[in-house]
């Protein structure tokens, strides 16, 4: 009875303490009757659910602050689709999809980590390919709306996407990537490609690929639990230093709200001062009064993002003339994207109305606000 009251009370903590906590979610790819990529004496889920756990176990036990979720934490079969939506689900802040790699040559070798994106190369829609196959092994494949892992025609829709997440998910990817060089692993460096899991996800994403199965010298690395766990500790050096910048930019943003917030208050007003009575003086005359200038009055619209792209596209491009369609659109370059918006809305409902008609072509467009051409946090 005591113990079903500590987890009452457990489940009660989590419940009011974790709203306002960081989550992070560790995804162990592949499990239960799916292998993963098998080498002589190692099965790639084996090693992806060791690195999860130790990784996990490493976070909990130094933050207080965050919560750590897992998508499975023994050996069992969890959907494609099933993955992000534990992770949406929990409200994560960070995915982390841990992975091991395979080939057809044995001599390939090294660490790399995948962002959301394009495949540039064939050897990265191989990797995207592999891991997304996992979707066939599935009886319900109506989820995932006619999408074929193995057609590079399917991969179209990975090249225009939702950019919110994109710089923190290479930031991670590449604080992770720097970890491994320290361990002195080879580094095959951050990459893109099309993984319907971290498209999916609505949060900063990255796919881990440890190392290859298919390499004897790696395999027998990777398949050592010593060895699982100190990749495990190179990640969570990564994650530390994630969550310091991400603590940080929270701290500037909840400044800024608050600065937003005083200015938005009404001044005060200040009593009349009380006239003191003095001896009449001679008349002066009055010099004329300045007009004050009006104040500049702030403008806001709003507007719909679509989605950014790496490079600016030509006015005859599909995209662009599917934007046209909704009227008025501008694209802003922003850091290393083009973004295009489209829409000029004066109120916020008239902007929700828009956005439901784009999001009909543009799933992950979302609505963003501008005061006198700037952009502003949405309130």
């Amino acid at each position: 009875m005591r113990k079903i009251v500590a987890a009452i009370i457990m489940i009660a903590m989590v419940t009011v303490v974790g709203a306002k906590d960081f989550v992070v979610v560790i995804d162990a790819g592949h499990g239960g009757n799916d292998p993963g990529a098998v080498g002589n004496k190692v099965l790639e889920k084996d090693v992806n659910l060791g690195v999860a756990l130790a990784l996990g176990k490493l976070i909990d036990d130094n933050f207080d602050d965050v919560n750590v979720v897992y998508t499975r934490t023994t050996d069992v079969f969890v959907t494609l689709q099933g993955r992000p939506a534990i992770a949406n689900k929990a409200n994560g802040d960070l995915f982390i999809s841990i992975h091991t790699n395979a080939c057809e040559s044995k001599a390939a070798f090294g660490t790399e980590t995948f962002t959301l994106g394009l495949a540039k190369t064939n050897a990265n829609f191989d990797v995207a390919k592999r891991e997304n196959s996992v979707m066939l092994l599935e009886n319900d494949k109506e989820v995932y709306k006619g999408f074929d892992p193995t057609s590079p025609d399917s991969y179209i829709m990975f090249e225009v996407m939702q950019s919110t997440y994109v710089d923190q998910s290479i930031m991670m990817a590449d604080l992770v990537e720097k970890e491994f060089t320290s361990m002195k692993r080879y580094d095959r460096g951050v990459r893109q490609a099309g993984f319907w899991v971290l498209h999916q996800v609505k949060m900063p994403s990255i796919l881990i690929e440890v190392g290859f199965v298919t390499n004897p010298t790696e395999e027998t690395y990777i398949g050592n639990k010593d060895n699982q766990k100190a990749l495990a500790n190179g990640i969570y050096r990564a994650f530390v230093k994630y969550k310091h910048e991400y603590d940080k930019r929270m701290k500037k943003e909840e400044a800024a709200k608050k600065e937003e917030v005083k200015k938005e208050e009404p001044a005060k007003k200040e009593e009349p001062a009380k006239k003191e009575v003095k001896e009449e003086e001679p008349v002066k005359k009055e010099e004329p009064v300045k007009k004050e200038e009006p104040a500049k009055t702030e403008e806001t619209i709003y507007c719909v993002q679509c989605f950014a792209i790496g490079n600016k596209l030509d006015d005859n491009d599909q995209h662009v003339k599917n934007i046209k369609k909704f009227g008025t659109y501008k694209c802003a370059k922003d850091g290393k994207y083009y973004k295009y918006y489209c829409g000029n809305c004066k109120t916020y409902e008239e902007a929700k109305a828009l956005l439901k008609q784009v999001q009909t072509v543009y799933k992950d467009a979302f609505l963003v606000m501008f005061t006198n051409d700037n952009r502003k946090p949405l309130k």
